[in-house]
């Protein structure tokens, strides 16, 4: 190959595509725009920085992020290799020290012989050789605007995402709450805020009559179903947060065996404990409301805020119009499309897009077909949706068994279904992964 990958964004899509390309040889030129040019969200030049949670969801098996990760362990993601390694208590989930493990994937990334990372802000797509663009959902005005030209303005697609606040250790009343995982499952890795039910229904009193950042009168309020602002919530009914982010079911205290009414759980920012994290906390609510209304959490009340809550636009493309199923535009299949800008939800979604981009692109500079996973592995089936999905209103989804095919055998018990996918699923890309060349 005497072609070079470009690649433009430094996400966990576009640092897993350049990495894994580089590592088969070919040469990388990467753009980043940060931090010569910031985000609404980003706060670091890093990459693959973590914007809103921390967490990478569920490594528990049997599941289908967890059938993900495997089969991203399996090909050798620099992601999940530094996800585990940076890794913090967090129950059933891979959470991470956020600074950690985005230096950790910069170091791998500066330091790799085939990769060239460029620090500035690419506004034209290269025509020399196949381009990656993995730019994500805060993608820049001017790049924005020529993606626009190549694929057509009627194809963006957009949803509003929001962050969750971050507290500091040191403020936190330990008398008033308590260290459980649900079900007593793992070793009380979050920290729970339990509430009476007075206690809850002030709280989401409050959260109703808070005062919100307004949008612009041209903006209509579209958001992901699976990241709802907390306020958005507690507008579908006062029992929405107790049946929702605030469950207390399986968080009896481990001492008293006491139930609650609701509890809002913390959940570690980084590996030293300084940082919690308030999981499902994303919100719109202005800094001073926030700050209010967290004092309203039991043990919360003087905890001081190292990152309040936020709300950004996410754009995206409407993919399966527009994609191949390796990935390239129908209409240039020189250019690519990875991570969040194509319409996966969660980092490791986004990461297993990347990592089918650069493999699809590297097969294009060979000269041969690409040919994606099974749809019974969780990476073909992700590859399916944003490929084939020709439904007319296509969103943003995460990785879930419902993407898959149905067993051949029909299994009522949960968890031994989800433990057939789960081995049906490695087993085709074991076979997948022996079928294709120089992988």
């Amino acid at each position: 190959m005497n072609l070079r990958l470009t690649v433009i964004g430094s996400g966990l899509a576009g640092s897993e595509a350049a990495w894994q390309a580089a590592e088969r040889g070919v040469q990388v030129v990467l753009y980043e725009m940060r931090p010569v040019l910031a985000t609404p969200a980003h706060k670091t030049g890093d990459c693959a920085e973590l914007v809103c949670s921390n967490s990478l969801g569920s490594n528990k098996e049997p599941s289908a992020p967890f059938l993900l990760k495997e089969e991203l362990r399996q090909l050798d993601s620099l992601v999940i290799r530094c996800a585990d390694k940076h890794s913090v208590p967090a129950g059933a989930a891979l959470a991470v020290d956020r600074e950690k493990f985005s230096q950790e994937i910069t170091s791998a990334i500066v330091n790799h012989p085939n990769i060239e990372l460029k620090r500035e802000e690419a506004i034209d797509i290269p025509a020399d050789g196949p381009v990656i663009i993995a730019t994500g959902p805060l993608t820049s005005p001017s790049l924005s605007k020529r993606i626009s030209e190549l694929i057509g303005g009627q194809d963006y697609l957009y949803f509003y995402d929001a962050l969750s606040p971050i507290i500091d250790a040191n403020t936190i009343d330990y008398n008033k709450i308590f260290f459980a995982s649900r079900y007593d499952q793992e070793n009380g890795d979050y920290l729970n805020c339990p509430m009476s039910k007075e206690q809850y229904s002030k709280f989401v009193r409050a959260l109703l009559e808070g005062e919100t950042v307004a949008f612009k009168s041209f903006e209509k309020p579209v958001y992901f179903e699976g990241c709802l602002p907390i306020e958005v919530l507690a507008e579908r009914g006062e029992k929405t947060l107790s049946f929702g982010p605030l469950k207390p079911v399986g968080l009896n205290h481990p001492d008293t065996n006491e139930r609650f009414h609701a509890v809002v759980q913390l959940r570690r920012e980084n590996a030293e404990g300084t940082a919690f994290n308030m999981v499902g906390f994303q919100t719109k609510l202005t800094y001073p409301e926030q700050k209010r209304i967290i004092a309203m959490v039991p043990g919360l009340e003087h905890a001081e805020i190292f990152r309040y809550g936020a709300i950004h636009r996410n754009t995206y493309i409407n993919a399966p119009k527009i994609l191949s199923s390796g990935l390239s535009l129908v209409n240039n299949p020189r250019v690519f499309f990875a991570g969040q800008i194509v319409g996966v939800e969660g980092y490791v979604e986004s990461c297993a897009i990347g990592l089918m981009a650069s493999l699809s692109a590297q097969k294009l500079m060979q000269g041969k077909n690409f040919i994606a996973p099974p749809p019974v592995t969780a990476i073909g089936s992700l590859m399916k949706y944003v490929t084939e999905n020709k439904k007319s209103k296509y969103q943003p989804m995460n990785i879930n068994f419902g993407l898959l095919p149905g067993l051949e055998t029909q299994i009522r018990d949960k968890k031994l279904r989800n433990a057939a996918f789960v081995k049906r699923g490695l087993e085709a890309q074991s076979e997948w992964m022996k079928s294709c060349q120089e992988l």
